[in-house]
């Protein structure tokens, strides 16, 4: 897509081949994840808050690094002890997927990850 597509704070979902990937500019970089969670498949670019290098899904507030995909909480929402581990255990905790990503002549390329 075109830099100027994306601004900053910005989160734009797209399709590389058939894999949807969350774009993001942060004052740093532009990164390319997965685009849904993994811990109930909800699109991160609708509402996922981004704070100390993490994003976080709306929907359960499952937080992952976007440096690396690396889980930093698993669906800790909802806060009532027996239902927020139900919640919790529907899926195998699993990392975001990260994509090498750049930006050259004006638009953002990415590479997907194996």
């Amino acid at each position: 897509m075109k830099s100027s597509k994306l601004r900053y704070g910005q989160k734009k979902m797209r399709t590389v081949g058939t894999t949807p990937v969350m774009l993001l500019r942060t004052e740093e970089t532009v990164h390319a994840t997965g685009a849904l969670c993994k811990h109930m498949a909800w699109p991160l670019a609708w509402g996922g808050k981004v704070d100390e290098g993490c994003i976080t899904c709306p929907l359960h507030q499952s937080r992952y690094e976007l440096e690396t995909g690396d889980v930093r909480e698993w669906s800790p929402f909802p806060l009532f002890p027996a239902y927020g581990k139900l919640v919790g255990s529907m899926r195998k905790k699993r990392p975001l997927q990260v994509h090498e990503v750049r930006e050259t002549e004006g638009w953002i390329e990415v590479r997907l990850s194996s």
